[in-house]
């Protein structure tokens, strides 16, 4: 589980099943003036206190703020490396010079930046097909995971895994998609499906139904 210093506060591991936790240190709000501008909110060493497994930051490729946004990477990743603490980058291409966040080329240097600045996974949008996603994979030294993106359906988004898998993703990473989904449960089943058994979406469709 990815989330906020308050998720550890108020009952990540308060109840049944303990559940690795990944703590965000960066944010912005959908109000806000620039919802690009991802801050820092946290740190490596106050996530280590509370029992993190690993931290994760927020950066927007492209954004006005971009810059210090990735000022804020390399000092992240710095003290991860201090600290042995696994840090995950989250790679988004958004700004005024970005026409299209799932653009090939934009995504293949969003992925490259994380892993030359020191992140240990990293996280993007898919790019629409296994054969361009393979380009960003091959292209990036570290493991990467796809993002979930806006809400979809449930075949959508399973196709979306099964691109992503056969393209060289290492796993994923989807919030809505999964948590605002009736059945979360099994929805993620069906998902692990396609990444560790090799089935397909709609293989996976038919356990999600029954």
């Amino acid at each position: 589980m990815i989330g906020h210093v308050g998720l550890a506060l108020h009952g990540h591991r308060g109840h049944g099943r303990d559940v690795g936790l990944i703590m965000h240190l960066s944010a912005s709000t959908s109000i806000g003036p620039d919802p690009n501008d991802k801050v820092l909110v946290n740190t490596v060493t106050n996530a280590l206190k509370m029992g993190a497994d690993g931290v994760s930051v927020h950066i927007n490729v492209g954004a006005d703020s971009e810059a210090r946004m990735l000022e804020d990477l390399g000092r992240v990743a710095v003290a991860c490396m201090e600290w042995g603490m696994p840090l995950l980058a989250m790679m988004y291409p958004r700004g005024r010079k970005v026409a299209d966040e799932h653009d090939l080329e934009s995504v293949k240097l969003s992925a490259r930046v994380a892993a030359e600045l020191g992140a240990d996974i990293v996280k993007t949008v898919y790019t629409g097909d296994a054969d361009s996603f393979r380009e960003v994979t091959q292209g990036c030294p570290v493991p990467v995971v796809v993002a979930g993106g806006s809400k979809t359906d449930e075949r959508a988004i399973l196709d979306l895994v099964e691109g992503a898998m056969e393209g060289g993703a290492a796993g994923i990473s989807i919030g809505r998609n999964a948590f605002q989904h009736p059945a979360p449960d099994r929805l993620i089943r069906a998902a692990a499906l396609i990444i560790h058994e090799g089935r397909s979406a709609e293989e996976a469709m038919e356990t999600l139904r029954t």
